[in-house]
Protein backbone atom coordinates (compact mmCIF):
# COMPACT_ATOMS: atom_id res chain seq x y z
CA UNK A 1 0.00 0.00 0.00
CA UNK A 2 1.56 3.38 -0.96
CA UNK A 3 1.32 5.96 1.35
CA UNK A 4 1.12 9.07 -0.15
CA UNK A 5 1.43 12.82 1.80
CA UNK A 6 -1.11 15.29 2.34
CA UNK A 7 -1.90 17.96 -0.97
CA UNK A 8 -0.45 20.63 -0.12
CA UNK A 9 -3.06 23.49 -1.29
CA UNK A 10 -3.23 27.01 -2.10
CA UNK A 11 -7.08 28.85 -1.64
CA UNK A 12 -7.49 31.36 -3.84
CA UNK A 13 -10.52 33.36 -2.47
CA UNK A 14 -12.16 36.60 -3.12
CA UNK A 15 -15.45 36.62 -1.09
CA UNK A 16 -16.69 35.62 2.72
CA UNK A 17 -14.81 32.14 2.08
CA UNK A 18 -17.57 29.41 2.85
CA UNK A 19 -15.67 27.38 0.38
CA UNK A 20 -12.55 27.79 2.03
CA UNK A 21 -13.62 27.25 5.35
CA UNK A 22 -15.40 24.42 4.74
CA UNK A 23 -12.69 22.72 3.36
CA UNK A 24 -10.51 23.49 6.57
CA UNK A 25 -13.35 21.84 8.38
CA UNK A 26 -13.27 18.82 6.77
CA UNK A 27 -9.57 18.81 7.07
CA UNK A 28 -9.51 19.25 10.90
CA UNK A 29 -12.40 16.26 10.68
CA UNK A 30 -9.65 13.61 8.81
CA UNK A 31 -12.28 13.34 6.11
CA UNK A 32 -9.88 15.53 3.75
CA UNK A 33 -6.04 13.86 3.47
CA UNK A 34 -4.86 18.35 2.79
CA UNK A 35 -3.16 20.87 4.17
CA UNK A 36 -3.54 24.44 2.89
CA UNK A 37 -0.27 26.36 2.71
CA UNK A 38 -1.70 29.87 2.18
CA UNK A 39 -4.70 31.78 1.26
CA UNK A 40 -4.62 34.33 -1.95
CA UNK A 41 -7.08 37.23 -2.54
CA UNK A 42 -7.30 39.88 -4.68
CA UNK A 43 -9.25 41.82 -2.19
CA UNK A 44 -7.65 43.07 0.93
CA UNK A 45 -11.17 43.30 2.74
CA UNK A 46 -12.01 39.64 1.82
CA UNK A 47 -13.93 37.79 4.64
CA UNK A 48 -11.50 35.09 3.74
CA UNK A 49 -8.42 36.65 4.87
CA UNK A 50 -9.58 36.47 8.10
CA UNK A 51 -10.41 33.23 8.45
CA UNK A 52 -7.15 32.14 7.37
CA UNK A 53 -5.89 34.05 10.13
CA UNK A 54 -7.55 32.44 12.95
CA UNK A 55 -6.54 28.90 11.34
CA UNK A 56 -3.26 29.76 11.39
CA UNK A 57 -2.88 29.66 7.56
CA UNK A 58 -0.38 32.27 5.21
CA UNK A 59 -2.64 34.92 3.54
CA UNK A 60 -1.12 36.82 0.16
CA UNK A 61 -3.03 40.11 -1.40
CA UNK A 62 -2.43 40.48 -5.01
CA UNK A 63 -4.56 42.91 -6.11
CA UNK A 64 -5.15 44.01 -9.51
CA UNK A 65 -4.11 47.82 -8.90
CA UNK A 66 -0.63 47.13 -7.67
CA UNK A 67 -0.04 45.67 -11.37
CA UNK A 68 0.18 47.18 -14.77
CA UNK A 69 -1.14 44.37 -16.41
CA UNK A 70 -3.44 40.74 -15.57
CA UNK A 71 -0.58 39.27 -16.96
CA UNK A 72 1.97 40.59 -14.53
CA UNK A 73 -0.67 39.70 -11.79
CA UNK A 74 -0.89 36.13 -12.48
CA UNK A 75 2.97 35.82 -12.51
CA UNK A 76 3.34 37.26 -8.68
CA UNK A 77 0.46 34.77 -8.28
CA UNK A 78 2.90 31.93 -10.13
CA UNK A 79 5.48 33.39 -8.08
CA UNK A 80 3.65 32.51 -4.62
CA UNK A 81 2.80 29.44 -5.71
CA UNK A 82 5.83 28.03 -6.29
CA UNK A 83 7.50 29.40 -2.82
CA UNK A 84 4.67 27.72 -1.00
CA UNK A 85 5.50 24.64 -3.03
CA UNK A 86 1.44 23.53 -3.33
CA UNK A 87 0.11 20.71 -5.18
CA UNK A 88 -3.09 21.80 -5.96
CA UNK A 89 -4.80 25.52 -6.64
CA UNK A 90 -8.16 25.41 -5.37
CA UNK A 91 -10.41 28.65 -6.91
CA UNK A 92 -13.24 29.10 -4.16
CA UNK A 93 -15.30 32.48 -4.76
CA UNK A 94 -12.13 33.85 -6.94
CA UNK A 95 -13.83 36.10 -8.76
CA UNK A 96 -10.76 37.12 -11.19
CA UNK A 97 -10.03 34.86 -14.03
CA UNK A 98 -6.55 33.53 -14.73
CA UNK A 99 -5.20 34.42 -18.11
CA UNK A 100 -1.61 34.20 -17.82
CA UNK A 101 -0.52 30.72 -20.31
CA UNK A 102 2.91 30.68 -17.90
CA UNK A 103 0.51 29.89 -14.92
CA UNK A 104 -2.02 28.10 -16.52
CA UNK A 105 0.40 25.26 -18.34
CA UNK A 106 2.58 25.22 -14.38
CA UNK A 107 -0.32 23.99 -13.08
CA UNK A 108 -2.09 22.37 -15.48
CA UNK A 109 -4.36 19.75 -14.30
CA UNK A 110 -3.58 21.02 -10.71
CA UNK A 111 -6.22 24.01 -10.93
CA UNK A 112 -10.03 23.53 -9.92
CA UNK A 113 -12.66 25.70 -9.61
CA UNK A 114 -16.17 25.02 -8.03
CA UNK A 115 -19.26 26.20 -10.74
CA UNK A 116 -22.80 26.84 -9.27
CA UNK A 117 -24.80 24.96 -11.88
CA UNK A 118 -24.48 21.60 -14.01
CA UNK A 119 -22.10 22.93 -16.93
CA UNK A 120 -22.41 23.48 -19.58
CA UNK A 121 -25.42 24.69 -18.63
CA UNK A 122 -25.22 28.64 -16.94
CA UNK A 123 -21.70 29.44 -17.51
CA UNK A 124 -20.30 32.75 -15.87
CA UNK A 125 -21.89 35.10 -13.30
CA UNK A 126 -24.71 34.69 -11.44
CA UNK A 127 -25.43 31.02 -12.69
CA UNK A 128 -28.07 30.76 -10.05
CA UNK A 129 -30.29 33.44 -11.17
CA UNK A 130 -29.74 32.52 -14.40
CA UNK A 131 -30.98 29.14 -13.44
CA UNK A 132 -34.06 30.66 -11.42
CA UNK A 133 -34.74 32.63 -14.53
CA UNK A 134 -35.19 29.85 -16.96
CA UNK A 135 -37.33 28.25 -14.92
CA UNK A 136 -34.75 25.21 -14.31
CA UNK A 137 -35.90 22.10 -12.16
CA UNK A 138 -32.81 20.77 -11.41
CA UNK A 139 -29.31 22.26 -11.14
CA UNK A 140 -26.53 21.55 -9.04
CA UNK A 141 -22.62 21.95 -8.81
CA UNK A 142 -19.75 21.41 -11.19
CA UNK A 143 -16.20 21.01 -10.33
CA UNK A 144 -13.91 20.99 -13.40
CA UNK A 145 -10.24 21.45 -14.45
CA UNK A 146 -8.60 25.59 -15.10
CA UNK A 147 -7.90 25.71 -18.55
CA UNK A 148 -7.91 28.82 -20.66
CA UNK A 149 -11.77 28.50 -21.32
CA UNK A 150 -14.13 29.89 -19.11
CA UNK A 151 -15.64 27.90 -17.01
CA UNK A 152 -15.49 24.79 -19.66
CA UNK A 153 -12.19 22.53 -18.30
CA UNK A 154 -12.45 18.79 -17.89
CA UNK A 155 -15.09 18.28 -15.48
CA UNK A 156 -14.07 16.12 -12.46
CA UNK A 157 -17.41 16.02 -10.72
CA UNK A 158 -21.13 16.95 -10.66
CA UNK A 159 -24.15 16.88 -8.21
CA UNK A 160 -27.31 18.13 -9.16
CA UNK A 161 -29.90 19.40 -6.55
CA UNK A 162 -33.85 20.21 -6.80
CA UNK A 163 -34.47 24.01 -7.64
CA UNK A 164 -37.82 23.36 -8.87
CA UNK A 165 -39.76 24.72 -6.02
CA UNK A 166 -36.97 27.71 -5.01
CA UNK A 167 -38.83 30.83 -5.02
CA UNK A 168 -35.91 33.18 -5.64
CA UNK A 169 -32.62 33.02 -6.85
CA UNK A 170 -31.56 33.62 -3.05
CA UNK A 171 -33.03 30.02 -2.52
CA UNK A 172 -31.31 28.35 -5.47
CA UNK A 173 -28.24 29.86 -4.40
CA UNK A 174 -28.50 28.81 -0.57
CA UNK A 175 -29.29 25.24 -2.09
CA UNK A 176 -26.78 24.89 -4.20
CA UNK A 177 -23.68 26.14 -1.43
CA UNK A 178 -25.24 23.75 1.05
CA UNK A 179 -24.40 21.17 -1.85
CA UNK A 180 -20.76 23.03 -2.69
CA UNK A 181 -19.48 22.63 0.91
CA UNK A 182 -20.15 18.89 0.87
CA UNK A 183 -18.54 18.90 -2.18
CA UNK A 184 -15.55 20.63 -2.98
CA UNK A 185 -13.76 19.06 0.04
CA UNK A 186 -14.36 15.22 -1.54
CA UNK A 187 -12.71 16.85 -4.85
CA UNK A 188 -9.80 18.39 -2.98
CA UNK A 189 -9.30 14.75 -0.84
CA UNK A 190 -9.21 12.78 -3.81
CA UNK A 191 -6.17 14.20 -5.16
CA UNK A 192 -4.39 12.47 -2.26
CA UNK A 193 -5.64 8.81 -3.73
CA UNK A 194 -4.70 9.60 -7.05
CA UNK A 195 -4.83 11.82 -10.25
CA UNK A 196 -7.01 13.33 -12.97
CA UNK A 197 -5.77 11.80 -16.51
CA UNK A 198 -7.67 13.97 -19.09
CA UNK A 199 -8.31 12.28 -22.43
CA UNK A 200 -10.11 14.91 -24.47
CA UNK A 201 -13.01 16.41 -23.09
CA UNK A 202 -12.78 13.80 -20.60
CA UNK A 203 -10.80 13.67 -16.89
CA UNK A 204 -10.07 9.84 -15.40
CA UNK A 205 -9.60 9.58 -12.20
CA UNK A 206 -6.66 6.82 -11.63
CA UNK A 207 -5.72 6.03 -8.00
CA UNK A 208 -2.29 5.94 -7.10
Amino acid sequence: MVIMPKVSVAVLASGRGSNFQAIQDAIARGECDAQIKVLISNKSDAGAIDLAKGYGIATEIVERKSFKTREMMDERIKALLDSYKVDLVVLAGYMVVLKSKKLIDAYRGKIINIHPSLLPSFPGVDAQRQAFDYGAKVSGVTIHLVDESLDAGPILYQEAVYIGDCTSDGDVSERILELEHQSYAKVVHSFSKGRYVVEGRRARFVPY
